[in-house]
């Protein structure tokens, strides 16, 4: 397997981390940069690990500029970029009758402006090369709404659509647009909950138990691979079979 070069937003948290790792885990010749802004104990551990292969870069995934200059300094190294996963988000759930603009707003910036600025950064090179693989890490809140998470889902269905949208119009260019939709995901997003909670959240999932990241970073890998090819436009669950 020749040379891949991925770009990981993101990286800091469970599922960044297990996807950077997949990806390196997949060739000794893949390239994994990881995107981070702050937390960045996790990403520079993974680097440390695997210093010929695997670095950290500043990305404010809600900038332009910074997406920009993240690119710029990746080309300037392999000239190219093979691979995006979106991942990058946040949470800040509130009830919409009293949810603050700036939750709704930071929201909506960090996980759907995020993918479109990042959508847009690399399209160049990827377009260039006449080949890459996009994946946007959305949320099974985006097809199934939660009470609570009006921000969050609507942004996760915003990236839902985008994906659907831009695999349309790079399809001719062997660019394919994948998103991915995680249910509950053994992450710290979950460390919050009780014994109580935990329990009536895993009576829902027909497997009766949390994913685990590396279950989400097999499916990314998959849908970023050779033979996925034919593959665009998806939204794959991926939640032990909630519906």
């Amino acid at each position: 397997m020749n040379l891949r070069v991925v770009l990981i937003t993101g990286a800091n948290g469970g599922v960044g981390q297990a996807i950077a790792r997949d990806f390196l885990g997949e060739a000794s010749e893949n390239f994994v940069w990881m995107g981070v802004r702050e937390r960045r104990e996790a990403a520079a551990g993974l680097a440390a690990q695997f210093p010929e292969r695997c670095r950290c870069l500043e990305l404010d995934v809600t900038r332009p500029e910074s997406w920009k200059t993240a690119v710029d300094s990746i080309l300037s190294v392999h000239s190219r970029l093979d691979v995006l996963v979106n991942n990058a988000g946040k949470h800040q759930d509130a009830l919409l009758a009293t949810m603050p603009a700036d939750a709704w707003e930071s929201v909506l910036s960090s996980n759907l402006d995020g993918a479109f600025h990042g959508c847009q950064a690399v399209l160049p090179a990827m377009i260039s090369q006449r080949g890459g693989r996009i994946v946007n890490i959305a949320s099974l809140s985006a097809l199934m709404a939660p009470a609570g998470q009006a921000n969050y889902a609507a942004a996760k269905a915003g990236v839902v659509a985008l994906t659907r949208s831009l695999a349309k119009e790079v399809a001719r260019l062997n660019i394919t647009v994948n998103a991915v939709c995680p249910g509950f995901v053994e992450t710290e997003a979950l460390a919050t909950l009780g014994p109580d909670e935990r329990k009536a959240a895993q009576s829902r999932i027909p497997m009766r138990r949390f994913g685990r990241p590396e279950e989400v970073a097999a499916a990314v890998r998959f849908l970023a691979c050779a033979q996925a090819s034919y593959i665009t436009g998806s939204a794959l669950k991926i939640d032990g079979g909630i519906f």
